[in-house]
């Protein structure tokens, strides 16, 4: 299993009375396969996991892999819990539904951020009580902190040979690059989360792409990566075109992205836990940005597919 590539952070779609949608994710599962993605990333941030219950993190990534049918791996996380009981047990159940592997979040291990002793104490109390074949990733998710690994940090969890995936919120290109040579022999690999270092970041080596832009246009950013080491000039612009589109997780995201379904037919409402006000209120314009983007995108998609 290779969770690398494309992995988009997988959107939850709720119904106009704030249930999960379940057949709309359906729909959404089938969209990311169809528009270039190599691994789906349930049960994250931008699922909306902390305004998930527990069963609803399972049903969804449940939801996910049936959809799924083994075409591309599924990875999940649901991993929220502030203590080791609660962790233990959201981990244990994202096991049993059979993703491909379970994401730690690294503020999760580090709670109130103590340091590197503190964080290290807790994985391996985790790993030790999980099940032994049990495959593991990590996420340096930001809320409701970010808890940025360092590389005395990342040396010891590439240590283990079933950890295989760290989704890179460090946002910072110097970092990756270490943290690729420090990972270069095991199995762990880095994908970067940042759209304005997403094309940088893949020529150093960074094994894919893991942004909230995968959301809207995730078969460009496959696009982007398939031809990271090509000299044409036409795939600079396209990555210039993709850095300054990350901009749109500023405008009122994930509501954003799941405006863009709704307009594509994918799901019926944009509504979320996250943001329970209309971001076409909120922000001024933001439909309209919104149509700037998707025209653009369509404009790349024709350009690409002359070539």
């Amino acid at each position: 299993m290779k969770t690398q590539g494309i992995i988009p952070v997988m959107l939850t779609p709720f119904t106009a009375d704030n249930q999960v949608d379940y057949e709309g994710l359906r729909k959404l599962t089938d969209w990311y396969i169809d528009n270039g993605s190599d691994t789906l990333f349930a049960a994250c941030q931008s699922s909306e996991i902390l305004y998930l219950s527990s069963e609803e993190k399972i049903k969804i990534t449940q939801t996910v892999i049936d959809q799924t049918k083994g075409r591309i791996p599924v990875v999940t996380s649901g991993h929220t819990g502030g203590t080791f009981e609660e962790q233990l047990k959201e981990l244990q159940s994202m096991y049993e539904t059979g993703a491909d592997a379970v994401i730690l979040i690294t503020n999760r291990l580090d709670p109130n951020n103590e340091g590197t002793e503190v964080l290290k104490a807790n994985f391996d109390r985790l790993l030790h009580a999980l099940p032994k074949d049990i495959t593991l990733g990590l996420y340096e998710c930001p809320v409701p902190y970010r808890r940025v690994l360092t590389d005395e940090e990342i040396r010891y969890l590439a240590s283990f040979d079933n950890m295989v995936v760290l989704k890179d919120v460090s946002c910072d290109l110097a970092a990756i690059k270490r943290r690729l040579e420090l990972t270069k022999n095991s199995n762990l690999k880095i994908v970067n989360a940042n759209a304005a270092i997403a094309f940088e970041a893949m020529k150093a080596g960074s094994q894919g792409f893991s942004g909230v832009c995968n959301n809207i246009h995730p078969d460009l950013y496959a696009y982007l990566y398939k031809h990271k080491d090509s000299s044409d000039p036409i795939i600079q612009e396209l990555a210039h075109f993709l850095a300054i589109c990350g901009a749109c997780e500023s405008f009122g995201y994930p509501n954003l992205a799941k405006l863009m379904h709704v307009k594509i037919g994918t799901f019926k409402h944009y509504g979320s836990r996250v943001i329970p006000v209309d971001i076409k209120e909120k922000y001024w314009a933001v439909e309209e940005f919104l149509d700037h983007i998707m025209q653009q995108s369509d404009k790349w998609r024709e350009k690409l597919s002359l070539r």
